[in-house]
């Protein structure tokens, strides 16, 4: 696997190796090793997938807070996606700072969100399907989740919303501290 680390401390792109012959190809998409042999959380407490209709459909933004953060490994097993993570860490550089990227099932590409971050997404073709490895378990009490159209943020969605869900569209804009 090739680690290449975002401009957002801690997130990083992950590209399979393949190893191809006359049947196809061979890729390791995941080792405790490598990922914590680059920093990064090798725990992986539950896997889901979402799969979404239409193209244009928003899912996010959603996070967790401590105790019960969650590091997760995003990839695109159908379709494609524009992933987006915005680093909410207190101690961080690049804190509030958003990074998109376009994870499909041709690019096989995987993004490394560390804990600390929100995530959503909005697929980009109909039939698209999203693959999540995720450190830690679901815990109702601790999601949390902010307008994927916060002003505060000014994320840049590449199509006009198709579908989301209510609970996405009704979340009020994330607090910021206020200094």
């Amino acid at each position: 696997m090739i680690f290449t680390e975002t401009a957002l401390k801690g997130a990083f792109i992950i590209e399979p190796e393949l190893i191809e012959d006359e049947r196809g190809f061979f890729a390791r998409t995941w080792t405790d090793k490598e990922f914590g042999g680059h920093g990064l959380n090798p725990r992986i407490a539950q896997g889901s997938i979402a799969f979404n209709k239409r193209r244009g459909t928003i899912r996010g933004m959603h996070y967790q807070i401590p105790p019960h953060a969650e590091a997760k490994l995003v990839r695109c097993t159908a379709g494609a996606i524009y992933d987006i993570i915005i680093d909410l860490r207190e101690d961080s550089s690049s804190r509030y700072q958003w990074l998109a990227v376009e994870l499909t099932a041709k690019n096989r590409l995987m993004i490394y969100i560390p804990e600390g971050f929100a995530h959503g997404y909005q697929t980009l073709e109909d039939s698209t399907e999203v693959l999540y490895q995720i450190s830690n378990y679901y815990h109702p009490e601790s999601a949390r989740g902010f307008r994927f159209d916060d002003p505060g943020f000014v994320v840049k969605w590449p199509l006009p919303v198709s579908v989301i869900s209510e609970r996405d569209r009704s979340y009020a804009d994330f607090e910021r501290e206020k200094k």
